[in-house]
């Protein structure tokens, strides 16, 4: 990131398996222009297939790039807050859920003058003793809402394995994730720039999309998948549309200042650069999104095809739907929609919208609903469910229990 060019690598591999099992051990890629594409990897591994390597002599080094990583990002805090310790004063938590986060803690915020008391979860174990490393797992929210509220502090912190992905948590253990964590990121680089694109995946609300072009900005509803949210805000800005964010719900987020690598410790950086501002006028972090308006329920349903031809019965699934949609008074097709189809319930059959879209990897269609009023998802979902129930490749158990 920040230290990128005085490093002086020209390359660099991340082994992790996120917050998958130990023995699901990947590689990550990166070059200086950022993160390698799918074409990229396919080409290493069929060089690694056929052992057609580059030969010659070289020297081997040991640093660590994780002390100067960290010093970086106290740097950038220090310059933009003008101040030694600008969190002094400050209780600020962290759980890392035993991951590779734990070093933000001590290399970053208590050089900041932040209290980390009740920080938990510090030490890496790939065996996740105390629960998963992800901010969209609800048992690892609970974990550090709670130790938010416990410890009283000023605002929680929650990292996934690799630190690619963040969440957060408000003062009276709120999560702040999803479209607020989104809404949060959006209102702090919108103050630097109005008029700016902001990149999301398809399962964004709407609120967040008003809220968005109240600050000044135009909200770009895109694919699932953080690759495709960050190759999506980089050809903006080859368009010459200033896109400075790309981020999903499940806190992967990616900044064009910072390579449009996905980096969670980055992300939250610039949220407590924001905070320390903040408290300096008497305001909080929440302040930026006390307009958000948020939906009244939301709910996601994934059901599994028990069909090894899924992709395929899968697509002619939304096609049904999208005809369905556009043959319904009650329904309408969302004006932007890049993924799978999204579809508008009037306030008679939801006031809200849902989305039916193919999983990237699995064999599974994920349903995401929300309604602005109470009971308003159980009626989109008996909606789906009148359609989906009529396919016998497809388990709708979960849509029915949802009921």
């Amino acid at each position: 990131m920040l230290l990128q060019s005085s490093f002086g690598a020209d390359a660099s591999v991340m082994v992790t398996a996120s917050h998958l099992p130990y023995q699901k051990n990947g590689l990550k890629f990166f070059l200086k222009s950022g993160g390698l594409e799918g074409s990229d990897v396919q080409e290493v591994l069929e060089i690694a297939a056929d052992g057609d390597f580059r030969r010659g002599n070289g020297t081997v080094t040991e640093r660590s790039y994780l002390s100067e990583y960290a010093e970086g990002l106290v740097s950038m805090v220090r310059a933009q807050c003008g101040d030694e310790k600008p969190l002094a004063g400050k209780r600020i938590v962290v759980d890392a859920g035993n991951g590779a986060g734990g070093f933000y803690a001590d290399l970053v915020l208590k050089p900041l003058g932040a209290d980390t008391t009740g920080s938990q979860f510090l030490d890496p174990d790939g065996s996740f003793p105390n629960h998963i490393p992800n901010p969209e797992n609800e048992e690892a929210m609970k974990s550090v809402c709670n130790a938010v509220v416990r410890n009283k502090a000023d605002f929680g912190i929650i990292f996934d394995t690799d630190v690619d992905r963040a969440g957060a948590v408000s003062p009276d253990g709120e999560e702040i994730n999803r479209n607020r964590l989104i809404a949060l990121i959006s209102a702090v680089l919108l103050k630097e720039q109005k008029g700016a694109y902001i990149v999301t995946d398809s399962v964004t609300s709407d609120g967040l999309a008003e809220f968005i072009a109240k600050k000044g900005g135009v909200h770009r509803r895109f694919k699932r998948g953080y690759k495709n949210v960050i190759n999506e805000s980089k050809r903006l800005n080859a368009e010459g549309k200033y896109s400075p964010l790309a981020i999903e719900t499940s806190g992967h987020a990616a900044l064009k200042e910072n390579y449009f690598l996905d980096d969670g410790a980055y992300l939250v950086t610039k949220l407590l650069i924001s905070l320390a501002r903040l408290a300096k006028e008497g305001k909080n972090l929440l302040d930026l999104i006390k307009d958000l308006p948020e939906p009244e329920e939301a709910a996601e349903v994934r059901l599994k095809f028990e069909t090894p031809d899924f992709k395929a019965v899968g697509k002619d699934i939304i096609s049904a739907l999208t005809a369905t949609a556009i043959e319904k008074p009650y329904l309408s097709l969302a004006p932007e929609n890049c993924e799978g189809v999204r579809i508008n319930f009037d306030k008679d059959h939801g006031n809200g919208w849902a989305l039916v879209r193919l999983s990237l990897h699995e064999p599974i269609l994920p349903v995401n609903a929300e309604s602005n009023e109470k009971g308003g998802v159980k009626k989109i979902l008996s909606e789906l469910y009148k359609y989906l129930k009529e396919y016998p490749f497809l388990n709708t158990e979960n849509l029915k229990k949802s009921l």
